[in-house]
């Protein structure tokens, strides 16, 4: 990523000349033939992008063909990675978001920065005529997230977020089940993030890597000093970033259970409650929080920990086989109060039971993983240019829920009112100051897309 000057960002993201030069691009990109491989570059090579990758390595339709990073010492061990689990030759190596877009040969990107990054990254993708398969959360804020839409939708781009459960088969069966019925009337959900963990310290600050961009890292968050920690992950814990592990994990469970309920309309109120309770440590995201949120006909809560080491995300082999977790220490479970049975939910392939009021098994099915299927609908919505399961216009409300529980939470824990129309709250203005990022720089998201 370059460092563009104001007016250049605006006349590429927006302009007159910009638009017809990337529509133009746009239209020159074409629909992939059946049978044409699909030539894919990863932005942001750490951890959870490699992990993108190595899913993507093991199908024969797709092609890692370039890896950008800002970390030097980052994309040449990714490259070597990659290299060394794909033939032919080897992916283009990228420092810069610009390279990726201006390459012709690049049909899609998949988006692994820092959160802070990945609605600036995926809309000039969008922008470029590229595909654009985004984890989660799609979005620093409401604001950014309707801007990405009308980017998809205007440049007829595919943009999935990776919210893999929508992709599930065993969450689409318990959709179902729900639907038929059988639960009877439901006014009650209850989302659990509910996770172990320690204190966050800064420490030492250390010093910049050589050849590393701090100022491009930052992007459209503001200026700060370079901290190793930060760079390595503590980002989370800052709003100038994520949101934290609301945004991190918890999002997952809250569109999954927005899926199962139907994907109704936003929440007509918000309250907040939690804080830092179990550490008083350099964090500024809470680690202990509830949320509830009030629709037309139920009410769901969330309830995050970051403290409670008795309870467990799902394990590998409850996810890769016929098996259910313990569900009262599953840190990441969802749970259906209907007024003839009850239903509990496991993300990322914990399968679901419902239960009678006898206490016993009226239903169940086993999961897997839903992340090979995700891949798949994002790869054949390439060639057929339907939208994807976890399409960005269908996750920004869920996003939008997960936003304004953050948003209550820093506004003191208040309870707050909201007004789905408008997307703004009616009792409290300061809060609506957080319906976007304040600042402004040269790679903030554009007022026109």
């Amino acid at each position: 990523m370059k460092n563009f000057t104001r007016r250049q960002f605006i006349s590429y993201a927006g302009g007159i000349s910009g638009i017809a030069s990337i529509a133009s691009r746009s239209k020159a990109q074409g629909v992939l033939g059946s049978n044409e491989r699909v030539n894919i570059a990863l932005i942001g090579c750490g951890g959870r992008g490699m992990g993108l990758v190595a899913g993507f390595l093991q199908r024969d339709d797709v092609r890692i063909a370039g890896l950008c990073d800002i970390h030097p010492d980052r994309l040449g061990s990714a490259a070597r990675g990659v290299t060394s689990q794909q033939s032919g030759p080897a992916p283009k190596r990228f420092t810069g978001i610009d390279q990726v877009l201006e390459d012709r040969d690049i049909h899609a990107v998949v988006i692994a920065t820092p959160d802070h990054w990945h609605t600036p990254a995926a809309l000039r993708a969008c922008q470029a005529g590229k595909d654009v398969y985004v984890e989660k959360p799609f979005c620093h804020n409401i604001w950014e997230g309707r801007r990405l839409i009308e980017a998809a939708r205007k440049y007829d781009r595919i943009v999935q977020i990776g919210t893999q459960n929508r992709s599930g088969a065993y969450n689409l069966e318990a959709k179902a089940y729900i639907e038929s019925g059988a639960l009877g009337n439901i006014h009650l959900v209850k989302v659990y993030n509910c996770k172990g963990g320690g204190p966050f310290r800064l420490g030492d600050p250390g010093r910049k890597p050589d050849g590393f961009d701090w100022h491009e890292w930052l992007g459209p968050a503001p200026s700060r000093p370079y901290h190793q920690r930060i760079f390595g992950g503590g980002w989370h814990q800052f709003w100038d970033f994520s949101g934290g592990d609301l945004a991190d994990d918890g999002i997952h469970q809250l569109d999954l259970a927005l899926m199962l309920m139907g994907d109704p309309e936003l929440p007509r109120t918000v309250a907040a409650g939690g804080g830092k309770f179990a550490f008083k440590d350099d964090r500024e995201t809470p680690d202990v929080e509830i949320l509830q949120y009030e629709y037309p006909e139920f009410i769901l809560t969330l309830e995050l920990t970051q403290y409670a080491n008795a309870m467990s995300k799902i394990p590998d082999a409850v996810r890769a086989g016929d098996l259910f977790p313990n569900w009262l220490q599953c840190a990441t479970r969802i749970e259906f109060y209907g007024s003839k049975e009850i239903l509990i939910l496991g993300r990322h392939g914990g399968g679901w039971q419902a239960f009678n009021s006898a206490g016993k098994v009226s239903s169940e099915r086993f999961g897997r993983h839903p992340d090979p299927e995700h891949k798949r609908n994002f790869v054949e919505c390439l060639r057929n240019r339907k939208r994807p399961n976890s399409d960005v216009e269908l996750c920004q409300r869920s996003h939008t829920v997960m936003h304004i529980g953050n948003i209550a939470h820093r506004m003191g824990n208040e309870k707050l009112i909201f007004d789905s129309v408008a997307e703004r709250f009616t009792n409290n203005e300061e809060a609506n100051r957080l319906l976007r990022r304040p600042n402004q720089n040269d790679y903030s998201v554009p007022e026109i897309v």
